[in-house]
């Protein structure tokens, strides 16, 4: 890590290959913890998962289930590589100074290749609340990335993928060049998880059924 800040971003993803789920979840049944020593937990009987961030370690978890289409939704609450093949569904937000706008970052990678940034202000304080965030993807389309295969634009749909999160220190490319600096330790927490997805195979359910 080449910079102390711990301005962080926090990365909704989505990782590679396959599962039915339609269901309200519940964390003990749906995810796992995946690095951090202790440092995500699952309270209130599975209905609410929490990773932190201190000057030590961050934290992350990982669903149980791979999935290939479908719609994914977790209510989330901000705090004041895979290889070279690798998928991912990005969402992460990025450290701010106080009272500016928090930026939300996403990307879509297919065979390891990206380069589909786009940044947004948002216009609501993500510390404040818990608010939803969803990943709609299907044959055609992943939230507002259209399918563009007939213009040689690459597009995730032939590996399923984890759900994947993750607290951590994303040093200066996060932090307006390492300029904001935010006290540790913080915690970021989720709630309400839902997963509406296709099994592998079939992408003639997920199109006729779940294009959105």
């Amino acid at each position: 890590m080449a910079s102390s800040s711990c301005a962080t971003a926090m990365a909704m993803a989505l990782f590679m290959a396959a599962c039915s789920l339609t269901a309200p979840g519940n964390f003990h049944q749906d995810f796992d913890n995946t690095w951090g020593d202790g440092c995500a937990k699952i309270l209130n009987n599975g209905e609410l998962l929490t990773v932190s961030l201190d000057r030590t370690s961050g934290s992350g978890f990982q669903s149980k289930n791979e999935y290939l289409f479908g719609k994914i939704d977790m209510q989330i609450k901000l705090l004041s590589s895979l290889g070279p093949t690798h998928d991912e569904i990005d969402f992460e937000f990025l450290g701010n100074l106080s009272g500016d706008p928090c930026t939300l970052h996403t990307n879509v990678f297919t065979q390891g290749k990206g380069n589909r940034e786009m940044q947004f202000k948002l216009w609501f304080d993500p510390t404040k609340d818990f608010h939803t965030y969803s990943v709609l993807w299907n044959p055609r389309h992943v939230m507002d990335f259209k399918n563009l295969e007939s213009r040689g634009i690459a597009f995730p749909k032939n590996q399923a993928m984890w759900i994947y999160s993750s607290l951590w220190n994303a040093d200066d490319w996060a932090t307006k060049g390492g300029l904001v600096r935010t006290p540790t330790p913080f915690v970021a927490a989720y709630k309400d998880f839902n997963a509406d997805t296709c099994a592998r195979g079939s992408p003639k359910y997920c199109d006729s059924t779940k294009s959105g």
